[in-house]
């Protein structure tokens, strides 16, 4: 297995992805092959570890490309025109088969732009979609789509509703995921047009196409542990993925100064360390990894634009599990089934 990462995506590009890749891969049996100015790569590298690229694992590589899609170019013509860029050649990599999963943690529109031109949509599928893992009561939450496509009509949400169940099946071994619809109430009637429209379309189809639709789900209870999947349209599940963050990061905080802010406070701690840390990690991000593209022929990997390089090290690993479960192969079966 080979996987593919953009060395020069994201905001704390190339340091944070080459350190992640140096990190993971020891930790996974797959190659990675950086992408980008290979120079730049081996000179950061041999900065890092004090070896050339070649003596820290024959499994890490590089494939050099001389363009970066910045993050104000505009999607579709990044694509086109930055022909040597890391994205663009990493695409192109999956495509040939050269590469089993690509991973970037650069511009958004332009991944989704790349992974829809060059890669190519399934069969059946109108609009691939985001699809982000987050923390749930004893459980995980997939939030889809979770920041591609801003305006969405009720058959994608259908769709993105089929896809979530197949990844779930196959990924988490869940056998009938609750997917939920995400809204302002729990009742038929309430929502927008798309809302409204896409829940009866969803009640109607939700037996044929074997998705176990449980309605309309609020936000409150999203992460009750008794749904699975929630489905809406990329606008609100980006405000509800980025507003689910920085809660995380305001509950940790005020939770670390609350318990260091005396003595006292340090002493009572204490013997709390372990559940305190455990409570920390499943607020964590960073340890649920990147967001897959759902709807594309290969596996494309959508890091978090200010991945450091512990979240590249966990996207990574990821990645490899994409594979390994095969849920790109059974999404393309499923559609070739079910079709719309």
């Amino acid at each position: 297995m080979n996987i593919l990462l953009d060395a020069m995506g994201g905001d704390n590009a190339p340091d944070a992805n080459i350190k992640g890749a140096i990190k993971a891969v020891n930790e996974i049996k797959a190659t990675v092959t950086l992408i980008g100015k290979e120079e730049i790569i081996r000179k950061k590298a041999k900065e890092f570890t004090n070896k050339e690229i070649e003596e820290i694992s024959d499994r890490l590589k590089i494939k050099n490309a001389t363009e970066t899609i910045e993050m104000e170019d505009g999607p579709t013509d990044a694509i086109k025109h930055k022909k040597d860029s890391s994205m663009v050649v990493g695409f192109k990599m999956l495509k040939e088969n050269e590469g089993d999963v690509f991973i970037s943690a650069g511009n958004s529109g332009a991944l989704l732009a790349g992974a829809t031109l060059i890669v190519g949509r399934i069969k059946g599928i109108d609009r691939p979609a985001l699809a982000g893992i987050l923390p749930a009561y004893k459980s995980q939450l997939l939030l889809i789509d979770a920041g591609s496509n801003t305006n969405c009509k009720p058959i994608n949400l259908l769709q993105f509703a089929q896809m979530s169940t197949i990844y779930l099946r196959n990924t988490f071994g869940i056998e009938k995921p609750a997917i939920g619809l995400l809204n302002i109430g729990t009742e038929e009637t309430k929502g927008n047009d798309l809302v409204k429209e896409s829940y009866q379309l969803l009640k109607e189809k939700s037996a044929e196409l074997n998705i176990n639709f449980v309605g309309n789900v609020e936000g409150r209870d999203a992460f009750s542990g008794k749904i699975d999947a929630i489905v809406t349209d990329g606008f609100t599940g980006n405000v509800f993925l980025k507003t689910t963050e920085g809660i995380g990061k305001f509950v940790k905080r005020t939770l670390t100064e609350s318990l260091t802010q005396n003595l006292l406070a340090k002493l009572c701690t204490i013997p709390c360390l372990p559940a305190i840390n455990r409570f920390k990690k499943t607020m964590d991000y960073k340890s649920y990894g990147g967001a897959l593209f759902l709807g594309v022929k290969k596996p494309v990997v959508k890091a978090h634009g200010s991945s450091d390089e512990e979240l590249f090290e966990f996207t990574i690993k990821q990645a490899e599990k994409f594979v390994e479960n095969k849920a790109v192969e059974k999404m393309i079966e499923h559609f070739e089934q079910y079709g719309k």
